[in-house]
């Protein structure tokens, strides 16, 4: 059931996406709608809430956030460091150099997997590599990061172990009291960010 549903969630924006992205830009890249859909039941675009937690923790300079939700939406809440693109101004030019790299590892993020797949999907059309989707994105953050639960068994030492990493990175981020998109409270934070050839303004969040 399960299968199902995460099915068709993509099965309608994926025939939309591959007769939207252009042409003549994907011709050497564009993959037929088998081959995307079995790359999307590999999962191999998900990274879990655990990882990215432990590389901001760690303040791995090579990991690059996307929120592809709307910028009044990054303006509520937004993950520390992350850049806004939103899912309706992915393909214009002045993200390429963000989108289209080799250096950083991109993970697009929205509330769930539902844009941030769609993002993934077009870049993987466009024959982008590094990007990414942060599996189950900010509803699966505030529940495994900022609010962890405690594991119900005392005797199941991965899930206390992963419980007291949870609890770290939660503190460490600002867990606890984080309010997502329905707050009207802000405290967003421009990131350094490092572009290799148009110069753009970035709202960040930290």
């Amino acid at each position: 059931m399960k299968m199902r549903l995460i099915l068709a969630s993509v099965l309608i924006p994926l025939g939309i996406i591959i007769a939207a992205v252009p042409e003549n830009t994907t011709k050497p890249f564009r993959l037929t709608a088998d081959q995307l859909l079995n790359e999307i039941q590999e999962g191999t675009q998900f990274i879990s809430t655990d990882q990215i937690a432990d590389m901001l923790v760690q303040k791995d300079p090579s990991l690059q956030l996307i929120d592809v939700r709307s910028q009044a939406d990054f303006e509520k809440y937004s993950l520390p460091g992350s850049i806004n693109i939103p899912l309706s101004d992915l393909l214009s030019n002045e993200w390429k150099d963000y989108l289209d790299q080799g250096v950083r590892m991109n993970v697009f993020y929205s509330n769930g997997n539902l844009k941030s797949n769609e993002a993934w999907m077009i870049t993987r059309q466009l024959g982008y590599k590094n990007n990414y989707v942060l599996q189950g994105g900010l509803n699966y953050w505030t529940e495994t990061i900022l609010n962890p639960q405690a594991p119900k068994s005392v005797l199941a030492d991965d899930e206390i172990a992963k419980y007291d990493f949870r609890k770290g990175a939660s503190a460490a981020l600002g867990g606890g009291n984080a309010v997502l998109t329905n707050s009207t409270e802000s405290t967003p934070v421009k990131p350094v960010i490092v572009k290799r050839k148009k110069k753009k303004r970035v709202a960040g969040g930290c």
